[in-house]
């Protein structure tokens, strides 16, 4: 699907079902913050905080600019501190769309790609210089 095409995932349908009441305090997101920069010719997302349906806006709008502008995009997850299906298919729908490198993942999303098999498509890094220049 190309990118243009992509954005938030949508729910598809309505149950209707209203969650239990220890379910609806279960998860509150953490604020989710980025910031960007050029670094030796790529272009540099740094994603912190929690990621799901209600926040990926910016950070979907960031890594969709930038691969439409560089010809490398590199995500540092370090701070990333919470990611669902939201955040995985936004990975890959810009691993589709031009080179993504995934700097030091944080342990909850080395394990969400590990379970989903995405760890074997995403290219991973140790550092923003080793991602830049490799």
């Amino acid at each position: 699907m190309p990118w243009d095409n992509a954005g938030v995932p949508a729910l598809t349908r309505d149950t209707g079902a209203k969650p239990l009441p220890e379910q609806a305090t279960a998860h509150a997101p953490e604020g989710a913050a980025v910031l960007q920069y050029e670094w030796l010719g790529a272009w540099v997302v740094v994603a912190r905080g929690s990621y799901d349906m209600d926040s990926i806006t910016p950070l979907s709008d960031a890594l969709g600019t930038a691969v439409r502008a560089y010809p490398k995009v590199i995500l540092d997850a370090s701070g990333i501190k919470f990611a669902d299906s939201t955040l995985l298919n936004l990975l890959i729908l810009t691993h589709q769309a031009g080179t993504l490198r995934v700097v030091a993942p944080s342990l909850q999303l080395r394990r969400l790609c590990e379970i989903t098999g995405v760890d074997g498509i995403l290219e991973t890094r140790a550092s923003v210089d080793n991602a830049a220049v490799s």
